[in-house]
């Protein structure tokens, strides 16, 4: 089944970023060592709209601005059920799994991270997630960002199906 992403712009938006993961790598050269900064952000308006994006540099203010503007790019609008997630899902990227589950209203978010970055920023409240395979952070939201773009509604199974609700 082809999958419809709902790509949304930035524009008229009141976006909040969080900066998920700073990682420096260094690299040896006649002078000494040269670091170089690699950025993870989230982005979202706490009403269903959310980005992931990364950002590499010299230094650390300019790869977060570079994750910021990558993560603008990439923002989606995923389905929120009240205060918490239309149904189970799985989020796999390379080697990390990450399973959302609904929780009901006062549960909170129970995740680490990576995952919480990203539900929150999509405006989930309550919400079970278990993360498998990996913990590389970077892998671990991007599965997270895969199981919410797996969500459908009611609604989006209908019509996909032909079936008239009742």
């Amino acid at each position: 089944m082809r999958r419809e992403i709902d790509y949304v712009s930035p524009d008229s938006l009141t976006l909040t970023e969080t900066v998920v993961k700073v990682n420096r790598s260094a690299k040896v050269m006649k002078g000494g060592r040269r670091f170089g900064f690699s950025a993870l952000v989230v982005v979202g308006n706490h009403e269903g709209v959310v980005g992931v994006g990364f950002g590499k540099a010299n230094e650390v203010p300019p790869a977060v601005e570079k994750a910021v503007a990558d993560a603008k790019k990439r923002l989606v609008r995923v389905p929120v059920v009240g205060t918490t997630l239309p149904h189970a899902t799985m989020g796999r990227y390379r080697s990390s799994s990450v399973k959302l589950i609904p929780a009901a209203p006062g549960t909170g978010v129970i995740a680490g991270q990576g995952a919480r970055a990203i539900l929150e920023a999509a405006g989930v409240k309550d919400v079970l997630t278990k993360a498998y395979g990996s913990t590389n952070a970077v892998n671990l939201v991007k599965a997270a960002f895969e199981g919410l773009m797996n969500l459908r509604t009611r609604d989006q199974v209908a019509r996909a199906r032909g079936v008239e609700l009742r």
